[in-house]
C-alpha cells in the first residue's frame, strides 16, 4: 500500500494558490486513475480527505490533510497511523518555490530550502527520508519580485496552472507508473 498526500491549504479560498499544488496533484491522479471525478471523503480520524484507489495492482490512498500547511505533520502522522502505512510507502507532493515552474523532481529526503509543511512533517514523523515529488512553482519576474510567502498564497494564472495541467502532472504520473 502506497501513501500520496499531498499537501496545501484547506477551503476554496485557498483552491487556486500556488501552495495549494499538492492537492491539486493528487485530485489530477485521482481523475487520471478513475477516468470520472472522483470525491475525497473525510477522514475525522487523520485531520484528512482521502480516497482509496488501486494502482499498478496495489492499494492506493490519496490524501490531502485538512490541518492546513504549517501543521501537514499532525495529518500525516495519523495517516501513516491510520492506514499502516510504512514510511518508506509515504510520498508527500508539495510545491516548491526553490524550483522553476515546469520543472519537477521527485526525490528522497531533499526538498527546499524552506517548507512549514515538510518540517511539520519532518517533526511529527522523526524521518526525513520519505520519497517528495516537488513540483517547482516559481515564475516570478525580478521587475515585480514578490517575497516567497506571499507569492505562495496567490493564485496560479490560468496559463500556470495549464503547464502543469498538460505537462507536469502528466510526467509526474508516468515516473510513478514505471518506477514505484
Amino acid at each position: 500500500m502506497k501513501l500520496i498526500v499531498g499537501l496545501g491549504n484547506p477551503g476554496q479560498k485557498y483552491a487556486n494558490n500556488r501552495h495549494n499544488v499538492g492537492f491539486m496533484f493528487v485530485e489530477f491522479l485521482a481523475d487520471t486513475l478513475k477516468q470520472e471525478k472522483t470525491v475525497f471523503k473525510k477522514d475525522k480520524y487523520a485531520e484528512s480527505e482521502t480516497l482509496k484507489l488501486d494502482f499498478k495492482g496495489d492499494e492506493l490512498i490519496l490524501a490531502k490533510p485538512q490541518t492546513y500547511m504549517n501543521n501537514s505533520g499532525m495529518a500525516v502522522s495519523k495517516l501513516t497511523k491510520h492506514f499502516y502505512v510504512s514510511k518508506t510507502d509515504l510520498i508527500v507532493a508539495h510545491d516548491d518555490l526553490d524550483i522553476p515552474l515546469g520543472i519537477m523532481h521527485i526525490q528522497a529526503g531533499v526538498g527546499p530550502l524552506s517548507h512549514n509543511g515538510l518540517e511539520s512533517i519532518e517533526n511529527h514523523l522523526k524521518f526525513k527520508d520519505f520519497l517528495r515529488i516537488r513540483i517547482g512553482i516559481d515564475a516570478r519576474i525580478r521587475e515585480n519580485w514578490v517575497n516567497g510567502e506571499s507569492y505562495v498564497l496567490n493564485d496560479f494564472k490560468q496559463e500556470e496552472k495549464q503547464i502543469l495541467i498538460d505537462r507536469v502532472f502528466p510526467k509526474i504520473i508516468n515516473i510513478l507508473k514505471y518506477s514505484h
